[in-house]
């Protein structure tokens, strides 16, 4: 085993390492993406990189490396368990069109068995790599490069696309065979069959190389990319449990402080029983994760669709376990604060928004103490007439109907009924809440999941006139406007920005003549690239969340506007028609929203 480091020291080390080999550190992009309408959160390190990936170039040059924060919840029913988690950080470093398979390959190698770096020894490495199918051929390339650095052809083994192919995480964009890094624990083979992947434990996936040579197009076929990529991933949470030889990413320097305040307010500890230990990770994860929505930048609230749902999810699931462990009403204030004081010196964002997340999480934890009120009076009244008529089991679509009406958790109603020696349908149920998921599955389907849904040239034209509009905002109310959030297709934008009132039918006119002024004044919109000490000079309108030094594009709209901006605009403000503003209201506390049109 190599030596033991905390992911402070991890961080670190990955990005110098990198940077040694003239690689650019960027600053991790925010939660929410601003180039991938098909999810909703940022899930790995490669999304906000994907213009430059098919061939946009990136300001900071061809080489990079950055700490990208992710959500994944495609798995939270899994979160308790020693690895799972719906918040987490990713490491990783880009090859924009310049060096491929051998040095990317060569430089994993070297971070993990140098001494310098992660030390660990060669014996104890094992690689997959790409075994092709009708479509691709096998990554030959990679599994010789292996060779040449001195891993036996025992080490390595050729996998199908599920275990070896990164895909998109839409139905298209870029893709390709990747190679995949394990160390063996040293612990027994589960049987002959067992391999790297295999998931017995004996083998630890530490890191993976992804070669982008293709594109994968709506008709489901591979086309060869304009650029060949490379994009290395590593989790911070998993890598360090296990350099530190940690049973569980929870019994790391990470969780301890957030556990150990679970435990003082409850007074149970990990480990008294399965039920329990599953009750403070699904805590600690929840709040970590609603802790870093709530403090990015753009401005994501709970609510009941998109990213609002999810985040209002992942609180009122806490709530729901922090019941079960006795913690009382308004715990989720003193967590949070915990967990801003761990993270605050590598996410300055946090402090920055401390008073915003205690205040979303406070109120959406004391709404859904008054929703669980309700559900349990409705329940209540349920009970009562299956006494009076003899029944012995709630019927699962009345259950159901507590949990989608009322957000009164299943586990409640079973508890409950328990109580008084009544069971619950569970197959009525699973049957009602699958229909649920279906209708829901149906509707996403045809729902647009944020930032721009495509770079069409109306979508282009009213990404663009948000710039006109942020700026004219900025004249009419102040230098307090700031976005918090947009969401363009081509019929309409939709933009959230601070504000703490209601408009005035004046101020929305004069926001409407202003736009409508630059537009008839016919203003070029041109591009400079500039670090964000120089945009900061200029004048230039951005959240500034990156570090001295890091390059942006800048686009300027004549003498009207000037934003940092990464997403496609027109040439000239006469491409854009007419503006009017459809309607403006709230959106959440202290953030207005805009809706409004090109004609």
């Amino acid at each position: 085993m190599s030596r033991s480091i905390t992911a402070n020291e991890l961080r670190t080390m990955f990005l110098d390492y990198w940077r040694r080999n003239g690689h650019q550190i960027i600053s991790g992009a925010s939660l929410i993406p601003q180039n991938d309408p098909t999810v909703l959160f940022t899930t790995a390190g490669m999304h906000p990189l994907v213009p430059n990936l098919l061939g946009e170039p990136h300001p900071a040059g061809r080489r990079l490396c950055d700490v990208q924060k992710c959500i994944r919840t495609g798995d939270i029913d899994a979160v308790g368990d020693a690895s799972h988690l719906t918040f987490f950080e990713m490491l990783g470093s880009w090859s924009l069109g310049d060096y491929f398979k051998k040095e990317a390959i060569g430089w994993s190698f070297e971070f993990l068995t140098s001494p310098e770096y992660l030390g660990f020894a060669l014996e104890s490495l094992y690689v997959t790599v790409f075994k092709g199918n009708e479509d691709v051929p096998a990554d030959d390339e990679s599994a010789g490069i292996w060779k040449e650095l001195g891993v036996p052809g025992s080490h390595i083994f050729f996998l199908g696309m599920e275990e070896n192919w990164w895909g998109p995480a839409g139905q298209t964009g870029p893709c390709g065979p990747d190679t995949e890094m394990f160390i063996d624990l040293g612990r027994p083979a589960c049987g002959p069959d067992c391999r790297p992947g295999c998931g017995c434990g004996k083998y630890f996936e530490i890191w993976n190389d992804v070669f982008m040579q293709y594109e994968k197009t709506a008709s489901g076929a591979y086309i060869p990319l304009k650029q060949h990529n490379v994009d290395t991933g590593m989790g911070v949470e998993r890598t360090i449990a296990m350099l530190q030889g940690k049973a569980s990413v929870y019994d790391t320097e990470l969780f301890a402080p957030i556990l150990e305040a679970i435990a003082a307010r409850s007074g149970r500890r990990p480990g008294e029983s399965d039920a329990v230990t599953r009750a403070f990770r699904v805590i600690a994860d929840h709040l970590r994760s609603s802790v870093f929505i709530l403090g990015d930048e753009q401005g994501v609230t709970p609510g009941n669709l998109g990213r609002g749902y999810v985040l209002r999810r992942l609180i009122r699931r806490s709530v729901r376990y922090a019941k079960n462990l006795g913690l009382g009403p308004g715990f989720s204030t003193p967590l949070a604060e915990c967990i801003i004081e761990n993270y605050r010196d590598v996410y300055p964002e946090l402090e920055q928004n401390r008073q915003r997340i205690l205040a979303e999480l406070a109120g959406e934890e004391e709404k859904f103490e008054k929703t669980l009120k309700d559900g349990m009076q409705e329940l209540e009244k349920v009970l009562q007439q299956m006494k009076q008529h003899k029944q012995s089991v709630l019927a699962g679509r009345v259950a159901f109907r507590l949990y989608d009406t009322y957000g009164f958790p299943f586990e409640f109603t079973q508890e409950i009924c328990s109580e008084q020696g009544l069971g619950v349908d569970l197959d009525g149920f699973r049957k009602a809440f699958e229909k649920h998921q279906q209708i829901s599955r149906a509707g996403a389907d045809k729902a647009f999941k944020g930032g721009l849904a495509d770079n069409s040239e109306a979508t282009t034209r009213l990404h663009t006139a948000t710039h006109l509009l942020h700026r004219a905002l900025q004249i009419t109310l102040g230098s307090h406007v700031r976005q918090k959030g947009s969401n363009i297709t081509a019929e309409r934008l939709r933009f959230d920005f601070s504000h703490p009132a209601r408009m005035t039918p004046e101020e929305l006119q004069k926001v409407e003549a202003l736009v409508n002024g630059a537009i008839a004044r016919a203003l070029p919109v041109t591009m400079e690239t500039m670090t964000l000490e120089e945009a900061r000079k200029a004048d230039a309108t951005a959240l500034f969340a990156g570090k001295y030094g890091e390059s942006v594009k800048v686009y300027t709209a004549g003498d009207f506007s000037k934003e940092v901006c990464g997403g496609p605009h027109v040439r000239n403000t006469s491409e854009l028609g007419r503006f009017r503003i459809v309607k403006e209201e709230a959106s959440s506390a202290g953030v207005r929203r805009i809706r409004a049109i090109l004609e």
